[in-house]
């Protein structure tokens, strides 16, 4: 049986990916323990913004206040949860707000 990877295997692996998406973005990780809930990364972009809870699995539980976050930073400019399942999805979406503006809602715990 194959072993799902740790979250901070995939977390590395989501901000390697952004660096290559999005040349001289800076990826920045928030402390949960300062503001339970807030996604994990902090993504910015010329003059554009994201967050990003990462989750091994689209199976985790949200911890929480997570989907409060993530729907009102949302709101604001981009978030959503990223998982392996949906990986290629939320990286297009992101590469399409931050190209053309708002794109779509995607939190998904």
């Amino acid at each position: 049986m194959r072993r799902k990877p740790l979250e901070s295997n995939f977390q590395k692996h989501v901000i390697d990916t952004l660096g290559g998406m999005l040349p001289g973005c800076l990826v920045l990780k928030n402390d949960s323990s300062y503001m339970q809930g807030v996604p994990d990364l902090l993504v910015l972009w010329k003059n554009r913004w994201a967050t990003l809870e990462v989750k091994r699995s689209i199976h985790e539980v949200c911890q929480p206040n997570q989907e409060y976050y993530i729907t009102l930073m949302n709101n604001m400019s981009f978030s959503a949860m990223i998982c392996p399942e949906n990986e290629q999805d939320v990286l297009h979406a992101l590469h399409e707000a931050f190209r053309v503006g708002r794109l779509s809602r995607l939190s998904q715990c």
